[in-house]
């Protein structure tokens, strides 16, 4: 597993994560023996970065992963949550430090630790990252040794932007794909001078991007990919990268002659993703240890060829880019 170096975090990761939100909850049932064996191999096969949220699964994946910790005790296992979903109603009023500390103290309870690797901003209202003051009180989390890092996890792109404006703001989370090109043109480059560190969700859009998908798929009725292909819940762009599916299935199929020998469609879409150099780590969802196995096999994976890059953004144009380039 290669590494890459988190900027203004000072850190180094592993540039295949694991998002742990399967896990948590909306993705159908994961056992818990299923979810610590995903976890484990994960750490076998050199991960080192473990991304969550206190809403996944209304605290479970925390709690996994602080098992894992316990299990794994010499490992090198950096956590990244989030915090601010928890608010009812989700709105920018609520993002104050007094909301924040309490959700940051439920996360250190459900971690079992003293205080998070990375605390994230889970994706508010845009009206937050116009609130300097706001920014200057989570540094008071920092002073109070509860959180050693902040960042921010985001819907859009102009977002990322802003957030970057804040100095203590050390990575941004963003969805960034074969089916989500735009942060690619605005986003990456900035980050980069900014020395502010990328984390990549949602790379394999709802596993679309991995196949495995057709117009006979179902999903549970407890599954995003059931309830929210139309932001019922929440941003429709977390679901299918806002990609109607039928219309997504038609670039998966466009996107199969690409694919490696021996490598899988998993792979090649995340090795896309860590073709850019201003990406710190991608976190592919995973709810069986084969998944694992295949996510973290993208490490290994030749570069993409100029032909390959410019086929795939084709794609994009042809079949994507009228449902999200203008959205997000």
């Amino acid at each position: 597993m290669r590494s890459r170096h988190m900027g203004r975090a000072g850190i180094d990761v592993s540039e295949v994560g694991f998002g742990a939100w399967a896990i948590g909850g909306t993705w159908g049932e994961v056992t818990e023996s299923d979810a610590m064996a995903s976890l484990h191999e994960a750490v076998d096969r050199g991960v080192t970065f473990f991304d969550t949220a206190d809403v996944y699964g209304d605290g479970r994946s925390e709690r996994l992963i602080a098992r894992l910790r316990k299990e794994r005790s010499g490992a090198d296992i950096f956590v990244a949550t989030k915090a601010g979903r928890r608010l009812d109603p989700h709105v920018a009023s609520g993002y104050n430090i007094e909301n924040i500390e309490s959700f940051v103290d439920r996360s250190l309870s459900n971690l079992a630790t003293d205080r998070l690797d990375l605390l994230q901003l889970h994706c508010p209202p845009t009206d937050v990252y116009y609130n300097p003051g706001f920014f200057e009180d989570l540094g008071g989390l920092v002073e109070k040794g509860k959180i050693a890092k902040y960042g921010v996890s985001v819907e859009r792109v102009e977002e990322a932007l802003k957030a970057i404006e804040y100095p203590d703001v050390v990575s941004v989370q963003i969805i960034f794909n074969m089916f989500r090109h735009r942060p690619a043109e605005r986003f990456l480059q900035a980050a980069a001078e900014a020395g502010v560190g990328v984390i990549v969700r949602v790379p394999l859009a709802s596993g679309l991007l991995t196949g495995k998908m057709s117009a006979a798929s179902t999903f549970a009725g407890d599954d995003h990919r059931t309830f929210n292909r139309q932001g019922e819940a929440f941003d429709m762009g977390e679901t299918f990268s806002g990609v109607p599916f039928e219309r997504g299935l038609e670039a998966v199929d466009a996107l199969r002659d690409l694919v490696p020998d021996g490598a899988t469609m998993a792979q090649l879409a995340l090795r896309w993703v860590l073709m850019h150099d201003a990406v710190s780590t991608v976190i592919p969802g995973a709810k069986t240890p084969a998944q694992v196995a295949d996510n973290t096999a993208a490490s290994d994976l030749a570069p993409l060829d100029a032909a390959t890059m410019g086929r795939v953004a084709e794609i994009y144009n042809e079949f994507v880019r009228p449902s999200v380039h203008h959205r997000w």
